[in-house]
Parts: C-alpha cells; sequence; structure tokens
C-alpha cells in the first residue's frame, strides 16, 4: 500500500494529492448544478436499482476519478438541491458558501470536541460562540450552552437537565446518584399538540415514557393555549402528579407558530416549573431587526434549543443548547482518568465534554463563527426578514383565492394550504393535493410539503430561501392551480 495519498500531512506529495482531490470534486460539484430544479433524479424504485452493488468492498481499490465519475453519473444527478427556489419542502436549507469552506476545514482536521488536548482552538471558539449566542438570545452572565447534533438532542438536553433540577430542588433526590426517584411515574411536561415529537422520545430516553408528555390544545393560531394549560396543569396537580416543566415551540415545523413566552413564564413561576423553548427553528428570528420582536420572549426561558442548519442557513448538523443558569449542566458532567480530568480544569483546560450528552463531537461552531463574521448584522437581518417577508406575501396572495384555503396566518415562513378541486370534480381534495405533490416532484423539479391540519391534506411552503422573491412565489402558485 502507497503511503501517499492517505491524508494531508506536510509532505508535498500528499499536500499535492488533496489540493487535486478537492479540486476535482469542487469541479463535478459545480458542474452538477446544470439545472434550476429542486430535484431531476429517479424515482424510488429505478434509483434503489441504479444504485444498487452486489460488491461494496471490491478486492482492488479503483482510483479516485473512476470512483468520481461514478458519483458524477449515479449521485450527483439524483440529490436533491434545497439551493433551489424550486425547494420548500421542510426545515432544510440552503447552505452559505463559506459554510461549505467551514466544512471543509472542519473534516480535514477532524478536532474532537470532547477534551481541549484533542480540539484547542476549536474548544476556545466554541466558547466563544457560546457565550456571544448566550448575550444575544438575552442571558445573563451566569448562562452557558453546548453544541449538539441537532434540534432533538439540545431538547432531550434541556428537558433532562430540567427533569434532574426538578428532582434536586424540590424533591430532594439525585437523580444522577440514585436514578429516577420512585415516583417519576407521575412526573408532567407539557407541550402543545402540534409540537414536535421530540418531546416524547426525550421522555422514552429519559425512562418516564410517552405519558409523560401532556399534549396541550392550541388555538386558532397553532399556539399553545395558556387557559388550557393551566387547567391540565391543575387537573394533574389534583390527581396526584407531578407537573415539572413546560415545554414551549417558537417556530412549530408545520406551522411556524410561537407559543406565548412571556404568559408561558409567568404560569412557571407561579406553579415552579422548568421553561424549555424548542427554537429550532424560530430561533433565527432574533436576527431579523423587523421581525426580532416576536422571540423576544426567549430571554425568560431556562433553556433554548437553536438550530443553525435550519433558518441560519448552515450546513447540517449544527445545533445549540442554552440554559440561563450553567451549574444545571453539572447533571452531565462525569469525570474519566483518560479524557477530562479535574486537574486540567484547574489549570485552564476546557474539557466541552463535561457539559455535553455526547463526546465525541465535530467543530460545528466553526461554522456559525465565519458565517456570522462574513454576514454580519446587517447581512443576517436581510436575510432571515426576506425570508419571513415571502412567506407574508404568498398567505396575502392565497387568501385572494377562492379555489385555495389557508391554515393559519404565518408568524415566521411556512405557509400551510390546501387546494381546493374544480366545480364538477370526481377527485375528492385530500386525494388531489397528494397527486399535485407527487407531480410537482417527479414532473416539474419543485419539492414542497406536506402535512395534515385539522384532519385534511394539506401543501406546505417552507420559505427559508431569501433567494426566492414575489414573482417566483406567483409563478409556483399558478403552477400548482393549473394541476387540479
Amino acid at each position: 500500500m502507497s503511503k501517499n495519498n492517505l491524508f494531508l500531512t506536510s509532505n508535498e506529495a500528499d499536500k499535492k494529492s488533496y489540493v487535486e482531490m478537492m479540486e476535482a470534486t469542487v469541479k463535478a460539484v459545480a458542474s452538477a448544478m446544470d439545472h434550476p430544479h429542486a430535484y431531476a433524479g429517479m424515482g424510488p424504485y429505478e434509483l434503489r436499482e441504479a444504485v444498487h452493488t452486489d460488491e461494496l468492498l471490491p478486492a482492488r481499490g479503483c482510483r479516485f476519478d473512476e470512483i468520481l465519475d461514478d458519483i458524477k453519473a449515479k449521485i450527483l444527478p439524483n440529490l436533491v438541491r434545497p439551493m433551489s427556489t424550486n425547494y420548500m419542502a421542510h426545515l432544510h436549507s440552503a447552505v452559505l458558501l463559506e459554510s461549505i469552506a467551514a466544512e471543509l476545514i472542519i473534516a480535514t482536521f477532524n478536532q474532537s470536541m470532547d477534551s481541549w488536548d484533542q480540539a484547542p482552538v476549536a474548544t476556545e471558539i466554541e466558547v466563544e460562540v457560546i457565550r456571544n449566542l448566550c448575550k444575544m438570545y438575552g442571558y445573563g452572565e451566569n448562562s452557558d450552552g453546548v453544541f449538539t447534533s441537532g434540534g432533538s438532542q439540545s431538547n432531550l438536553s434541556g428537558l433532562l437537565l430540567a427533569r434532574d433540577w426538578f428532582c434536586n430542588e424540590k424533591c430532594h433526590h439525585d437523580v444522577k446518584k440514585y436514578g429516577l426517584p420512585e415516583n417519576f411515574r407521575k412526573f408532567r411536561m407539557y407541550s402543545s399538540e402540534v409540537a414536535h415529537f421530540s418531546m416524547e422520545k426525550s421522555t422514552h430516553l429519559m425512562g418516564m415514557g410517552y405519558e409523560a408528555v401532556v399534549k396541550v390544545p392550541v388555538n386558532a393560531a397553532m399556539q399553545m393555549d395558556v387557559v388550557k394549560l393551566r387547567e391540565l396543569i391543575e387537573a394533574d396537580i389534583k390527581a396526584g402528579n407531578i407537573p415539572f416543566c413546560v415545554a414551549a415551540t417558537v417556530g412549530t415545523t408545520d406551522f411556524g407558530s410561537i407559543d406565548p413566552l412571556d404568559e408561558l413564564r409567568k404560569l412557571c413561576d407561579e406553579y415552579g416549573l422548568w421553561l424549555h423553548a424548542d427554537a429550532a427553528y424560530g430561533s433565527g428570528v432574533i436576527m431579523s431587526e423587523k421581525y426580532a420582536h416576536r422571540v423576544s420572549g426567549l430571554a425568560a426561558c431556562d433553556s433554548i434549543t437553536v438550530d443553525f442548519h435550519k433558518m441560519f442557513l448552515l450546513p447540517v448538523s449544527c445545533s445549540a443548547s442554552l440554559i440561563k443558569d450553567k451549574r444545571h449542566f453539572e447533571a452531565l458532567t462525569i469525570h474519566a482518568d483518560y479524557l477530562n480530568r479535574e486537574e486540567d480544569e484547574e489549570d485552564g483546560y476546557i474539557n466541552l465534554v463535561n457539559k455535553s450528552m455526547q463526546t465525541t463531537r465535530r467543530f460545528d461552531a466553526l461554522k456559525v463563527w465565519i458565517s456570522f463574521k462574513m454576514r454580519g448584522r446587517e447581512g443576517w437581518s436581510e436575510l432571515i426578514t426576506k425570508c419571513i417577508d415571502n412567506a407574508e406575501y404568498f398567505y396575502n396572495q392565497l387568501i385572494k383565492r377562492p379555489d385555495v384555503e389557508v391554515a393559519v396566518k404565518p408568524e415566521i415562513s411556512s405557509v400551510v394550504f390546501r387546494v381546493l378541486p374544480p366545480a364538477g370534480s370526481s377527485e375528492d381534495a385530500d386525494t388531489m393535493n397528494k397527486r399535485i405533490r407527487r407531480e410537482l416532484l417527479h414532473h416539474k423539479g419543485v419539492v414542497i410539503g406536506q402535512t395534515v391540519c385539522n384532519g385534511n391534506v394539506c401543501l406546505k411552503f417552507t420559505l427559508l430561501n431569501p433567494l426566492q422573491n414575489e414573482a417566483k412565489l406567483d409563478e409556483l402558485l399558478e403552477l400548482i392551480l393549473s394541476l387540479r
């Protein structure tokens, strides 16, 4: 086996190989951007057959240029392109060019964020980024945070810290040392009926089960109904159950609705509950000078989930879990002689594993660092504001149409609607909307979302692309209506 072409080293031949491979890959990717469609690839059965291989591990390896030819033929043409203005399906964004450059650095140097000696400058950059994020969301000097794999893990982190805080402070029971208390089956947390499923996943992983999650009805704007929440808390207390947390949503997955954080804070203070904010979607609104007031209540929450691979336009994965009082991260701290020695901390070495659910982590903070510095407050405000403005424009166009029903007025950048069949059509509305989405996907190069609202199948535009404009939205609406 050749000693060259394994890694990027100080060896000139290795550096030459690295540059050649990266340049060839970049050229292949750029060349693949030869159409404006969000998807122009094969259907599921054809694609499955195309990529099938009987032997993934050949007896003798192939040259990189041969593999790249295979990638050009089979993979690049069949990738979804979230950078296209024809892509509006999910909370899955285009990615800023500078963040792709950051990914190259992250992958090349492969820092592991668990201990300082594996990631010296990466550790210090993450600490700085977290400090600035806490300030941006209105937290004080005693706050802290850590990067995670995504919103689900950030939510799990926040809810776990909430549970341990409650057990320690209210029940005088150390979960970390003794496990769940005997009455754990009575623990209850509250989230809206349109909250993310990671609420149930979290309580399962925390040993409490799905029944620990009480689903709170929403109002017409798809926001948690605080009056109903109070009734549910009172009913649980009367039944002998133990409320410990309210999990608000700041940007629901389907509707982008924002729960009333200030009202929830008052209620949580009244009952002695932790207030967590799942702001995986809506955390980006803070960057808009025009719309930041809509999420100002985040400063009142005990923990916040922030996702950078949604509105912040950074590559998957990139998320953070922020907490108002850094002392609560002690619930995740355990020392090991081979990794995060206490003596290191005494000498100023920061080992981020002390507050992380993960051990090995990527240097994702670099993507935030580079994009914040490059775009600045003004640039970020423009990007985020454009997406929210687009949603408002599209909503106003939809409500003018008698052949369209709109679920709710958007608070962020998601618009949920359904097209009604023309008079005399034998096709029901649910079937027609499903068909339209599939036709757009496989025949028009347009990828949009589908969900259910009030029992009806609906279409969804998740507008995360600041390159989107009013003329394009009008064009897409006319295309959809032409497929009725």
